[in-house]
């Protein structure tokens, strides 16, 4: 993992398990935003990661890279890559935890590259929590759950209210998303099935 010689997560982390509204098990998550460049389908060029609830509450996401994502010929971009990882951590904390927070760091270290065409497979999982921190981890194999490993990355989220979107996000867009968040909840309650934040 990183060089740094410090503990993760830190002493003062307790463990932390889902939320009890949490997905279960086998759920495919939704993108939380259809204009998000890590997860929404109407950015032509972002990442489209799909991500899912493992057996044991960890989350998976997968990634494809395309001609468009690559840094050196053949090869995905390092920041682009470290983008998906924090897609998929941060939907791992959104999603089991049930509570909006932002990155507040993450470090990612790349073990081996990852051509342009292979689907990297992302598995996160939360390490701890200590008030408003909360503490998660993931590691990436290409082309299989069980493939080699590419990369590792660890993050510490930090809870907010709703007032820090919409104090510092676009009003117009926040607006368009609660109209389109709330159809999805009506069209959803019809259906018999909840969605995802």
């Amino acid at each position: 993992m990183s060089s740094r010689t410090e503990n993760w997560p830190p002493a003062d982390a307790e463990p932390v398990g889902p939320h009890p509204d949490a997905p279960a098990p086998g759920t495919e998550l939704s993108e939380h935003y259809a204009e998000c460049f890590g997860c929404g389908h109407e950015v032509e060029l972002g990442l489209h990661l799909r991500s899912a609830v493992a057996d044991d509450m960890s989350v998976v996401s997968t990634f494809t890279v395309r001609k468009d994502h690559q840094g050196a010929p053949g090869l995905a971009h390092g920041g682009l890559l470290a983008c998906a990882f924090d897609e998929a951590l941060g939907s791992t904390v959104g999603n089991l935890l049930r509570t909006p927070t932002v990155t507040a760091r993450l470090e990612t270290d790349f073990v081996r590259p990852v051509p342009v065409g292979s689907t990297l497979h992302i598995a996160a999982r939360l390490d701890g929590r200590s008030g408003r921190k909360t503490y998660v981890s993931a590691e990436g194999r290409l082309d299989a759950d069980d493939g080699p490993v590419a990369l590792r990355a660890r993050a510490l989220f930090v809870t907010v209210g709703v007032d820090h979107f919409t104090t510092h996000g676009d009003p117009d867009a926040i607006e368009k998303f609660r109209q389109t968040a709330e159809a999805e909840a009506a069209a959803a309650e019809q259906r018999g099935w909840d969605v995802n934040p």
